[in-house]
Parts: structure tokens; C-alpha cells; sequence
């Protein structure tokens, strides 16, 4: 039975939060290393049960995550993609990876810009002590940080991956196959 006391008790809580509620941190489409940090502490978690590809499992997630023209050139290399066929990517860019094996991390910002950021995701294996790292470039758009580029080049000098050139060689392979 909700009684006077109990009613004054809600009051006094609400009361109560409202100013933590104003001091609360900005939300995390105002800052870049803080998108790219939930992403390794959801990955590192278990909660996507994949690693980071939560990050790009359908159009909704990329839409969220992803900027316009990425989130495009996403769509456009999907469409080419031969049912029971693999796209143009078949890892997890955000592990680096098959299996989301990541036993810490840390996400510094490298360059920053007025619209462009580039936001460095260093990490280190659950069985590998060698660290890896995964360059985001966001950007941003509609009052918030998408990305809108990631990339590995690994500390010997080689080439490593980068997202659009993925997709665009992907592309191009099956738009020259036709």
C-alpha cells in the first residue's frame, strides 16, 4: 500500500537525484575514446557474445555506430554478397580477429581535429602477450561521434587492413566477376 510516508520518501529521493543527474558525464556520442571504450568493455565482457561484431551485426547497430558514408559503403558491399557466401569482411574488426580474446585495453586519443578524430584502441590477448592495435577514425555527425574508418597496421611495417578497403576491393572483385 503506497502511504504518505512512502510518498515523501519519493519525493525526497527524486529531490535527491536531480543534481547527480546534472553533474552526470556528457553522454557517450560527445566523446570518442569514451565510444571506443565501451565497445572494448562490452567486448571484453561477453556481453555481444562476439566480440565487437555487435559493432557492425545489422543495419540498426551500423546505423549507430557507423558514420553516412561508411554505414553506405557497408550496404553497398552486403549487397553483393552471394547468399551463404562471406562479405568483405570476415573477422571481427574490433578484436582483430576470430575470437574475442582480449585481456586488456587501453583507448588514447592520437590526433583530434574540430570533426575528425583519430582514437587508438591498444590491446592484449587472453593467450598472446603481443599488443595489438586498432585505429578508429570518427568523425563527427548529426551532434555526435560515428566511425567513419578503422585500420590496423601492425608494429612490423605491414600493411595490415583498413575497413573501406575492404569493402572497396571486395567490390570491385565482384563487380569485375559479373
Amino acid at each position: 500500500m503506497f502511504t504518505k510516508r512512502n510518498f515523501l520518501f519519493l519525493i525526497a529521493a527524486l529531490l535527491f537525484a536531480a543534481p547527480l543527474a546534472a553533474n552526470a558525464a556528457p553522454p557517450p556520442s560527445d566523446d570518442p575514446v569514451a565510444i571506443v571504450n565501451a565497445i572494448y568493455a562490452r567486448a571484453v565482457a561477453g556481453k555481444s557474445g562476439g566480440g565487437g561484431w555487435f559493432v557492425f551485426e545489422n543495419k540498426t547497430a551500423r546505423a549507430k555506430y557507423l558514420s553516412k558514408s561508411l554505414n553506405a559503403l557497408w550496404d553497398k558491399s552486403e549487397k553483393l554478397v552471394e547468399k551463404g557466401d562471406i562479405g568483405a569482411i570476415d573477422f571481427d574488426p574490433v578484436t582483430n580477429g576470430q575470437d574475442s580474446d582480449i585481456k586488456s585495453f587501453k583507448v588514447v586519443t592520437e590526433k583530434t581535429e574540430a570533426d575528425k578524430t583519430i582514437v587508438a584502441a591498444t590491446f592484449v590477448g587472453l593467450y598472446s602477450s603481443s599488443k595489438t592495435t586498432v585505429h578508429y577514425v570518427m568523425v563527427r555527425e548529426a551532434g555526435g561521434w560515428k566511425i567513419d574508418e578503422m585500420y590496423e597496421r601492425d608494429n612490423k611495417g605491414d600493411e595490415g587492413w583498413s575497413l573501406r578497403e575492404l569493402h572497396t576491393d571486395f567490390i570491385k572483385m565482384m563487380q569485375e566477376h559479373k
